[in-house]
């Protein structure tokens, strides 16, 4: 996901897998964290998305103390367009709306946009302060990274 997304080295795509792996088995072991894997015929996955369920402060209407977050959403690119991302939002949302929360959230990647809006996701608004590093480094398109 990261690669296609772009601006991030070899290096720090590497340093991040592992953390990112210890992070998933913590968040699964204290059930915060659900994903959904598509696969194709072979069994071979195509696709992934996943529902964290983030710390929230109470607020009115909202006085759940966790906050569903649509994470790490993936379609391999030979299978895109295929509906799969659609059935993992769709699922995501379904989640969120068998456990009566009241909202769930995510940020789009600009590849991905249509798909959530299509769901019927608003855009909103963020603003972020990067420290420590600059801005992640934009790949001409069409161009790919071999690792």
């Amino acid at each position: 996901m990261w690669e296609a997304i772009g601006g991030f080295s070899v290096a720090e795509l590497d340093e991040a897998d592992p953390a990112y792996r210890r992070w998933v088995v913590q968040m699964q072991k204290a059930r915060r964290l659900v994903a959904w894997i598509a696969e194709d015929r072979d069994g071979t996955p195509v696709g992934s998305g996943a529902v964290w369920l983030t710390e929230a402060q109470p607020r009115p209407t909202e006085l759940a103390r966790w906050r569903p977050y649509i994470l790490s959403m993936y379609t391999e690119p030979a299978h895109r367009g295929q509906g799969i991302a659609s059935a993992i939002v769709r699922a995501a949302v379904d989640y969120a709306k068998e456990r009566k929360f009241g909202r769930i959230t995510l940020h789009a990647a600009p590849m991905g946009r249509h798909v959530y809006e299509r769901v019927g996701f608003e855009r909103s608004w963020e603003m972020r302060m990067r420290f420590g590093r600059s801005a992640p480094r934009r790949r001409p398109r069409g161009s790919r990274r071999r690792r």
